[in-house]
């Protein structure tokens, strides 16, 4: 059947735009695609930054360039930063402060996932000081993902748990901190406001995350079926948090038209096609892309733009099979194969004559 070829121009010409999810199942290119989304908002935007939340981060393989946890401006652009952010990295550094991060780490603890939503408002506070006209995250797996969606009411339990410690102990850790010399810093209040701090910051930006004109999150897939079973997951959920998703990314695609004699080829062609076919059915009103299956990796600045191209236009194989082309180079192929076949057979023949 016809299929109408999507593209992310939508996500390119919506100016309101100020925060861009990239997310999906691991391995399917998601770092790629964010790292191109970067590039080509850079070409329309004032100022871009892409952010790595992924624990294993990829940004700098990607651009071939290293990053850290500051945003850093990328070889070659003038308006394009990058950086990687580890919440595991930073609670570490939060839980062997002998400070009042010390003690509140201690305290968050219990509460599973505070420590990286901490984590993550002390890099929306450095973000919101930044005058970035649109930030690009490139996100972890799909889990993690809707953890980090989940990030406001983690933080609501950490301040409950919090009031109840309060309430509970009435002034004790107040008492502890005078007896020990320790200043106004240290108390059950300034811990409870830094906190408290925390979540006005990551409320503000919620609200901004559930609104379609300021956010939206574009999903990246392979055709196969866990793939297709962990987007349908995630676009649930996204629908659940009330956030845009209206762009799906298919990477890896091996094109129908493309000439490819390997029967092993041609089987996962048939096959690909059977959950393209199944994305577009369920995603009728969404923008879908294809990207070509490439026989490299595409690493640094240059080899990213060449494969922008295809976020933008239809990506068009340089043969199809049935042409004139496509034939000659296959007569091409079968004769560079039949020399290489005599060669290797003349090599035989002379070790069997030495024999």
């Amino acid at each position: 059947m016809e299929m109408p070829e999507g593209s992310v121009r939508n996500v390119l010409e919506q100016e309101s735009l100020k925060w861009v999810f990239v997310g999906g199942k691991g391995g399917v290119g998601k770092t790629t695609c964010s790292s191109i989304l970067s590039i080509l908002l850079a070409g329309v935007r004032q100022s871009v930054l892409v952010i790595s939340t992924d624990p294993a981060h990829n940004l700098s393989d990607a651009f071939q360039q290293r990053f850290t946890k500051i945003p850093t401006l990328v070889n070659g652009f003038s308006n394009l930063y990058a950086m990687e952010v580890d919440p595991k990295v930073e609670n570490d550094e939060l839980a062997s402060d002998d400070g009042m991060d010390g003690i509140l780490s201690e305290l968050t603890n219990a509460i599973p996932g505070v420590d990286e939503a901490m984590s993550f408002a002390e890099m929306l506070k450095l973000v919101q000081t930044m005058d970035y006209s649109v930030i690009v995250f490139d996100t972890a797996p799909t889990g993690h993902t809707l953890r980090l969606l989940q990030f406001p009411s983690t933080l609501e339990k950490g301040l409950e748990k919090m009031m109840s410690l309060k309430n509970k102990f009435g002034g004790l850790i107040n008492q502890a901190t005078r007896l020990f010399g320790l200043g106004d810093e240290f108390s059950e209040d300034a811990m409870l406001g830094k906190l408290e701090g925390m979540k006005d910051i990551i409320e503000k930006v919620n609200r901004q995350f559930k609104d379609p004109d300021m956010t939206t999150f574009v999903c990246v897939c392979i055709p196969e079926f866990l793939s297709l079973y962990e987007t349908e997951r995630l676009v649930q959920e996204l629908a659940k948090f009330d956030i845009d998703s209206h762009n799906i990314i298919i990477n890896q695609v091996i094109f129908d038209e493309e000439a490819v004699e390997s029967k092993l080829l041609r089987a996962r062609i048939k096959m690909q096609q059977k959950y393209i076919d199944q994305f577009y059915m369920l995603y009728e009103d969404f923008n879908i892309t294809k990207l070509p299956l490439l026989p490299q990796e595409v690493t640094g600045v240059q080899a990213l733009k060449a494969l922008s191209r295809h976020f933008l236009t239809p990506y068009q194989p340089c043969l199809i099979k049935g042409t004139l082309e496509e034939l000659e180079e296959r007569v091409s192929i079968l004769k560079s194969q039949l020399r290489e076949a005599e060669t290797e057979l003349d090599r035989l023949r002379k070790g069997k004559q030495k024999v």
